[in-house]
């Protein structure tokens, strides 16, 4: 029974901590960034990067962002 509390069923382990979500800004503009949960994703508009969220760890790095795409842009 001790592995149906860690199947995750209750909490996905690639969820974002909504703590650290309030406190994270874009390490380049140091604006406020959205967070996309379907892609798993914190996007700065104002640097045009989408951060990607592995294992629910954001990569706050620009090596690791994609750049946004007027689709991106057109969601928004």
């Amino acid at each position: 029974m001790a592995s149906e509390s860690l199947d995750g069923a209750d909490e996905p382990s690639n969820m974002v901590d909504p703590k650290l979500l309030e406190l994270l800004v874009c390490p380049l503009t140091k604006t406020r960034l959205i967070y996309d949960a379907n892609a798993q994703e914190l996007i700065s508009t104002a640097a045009g990067l989408a951060f990607p969220i592995k294992n629910g760890v954001p990569l706050m790095i620009e090596d690791a962002a994609r750049p946004l795409t007027d689709e991106d842009f057109a969601r928004r």
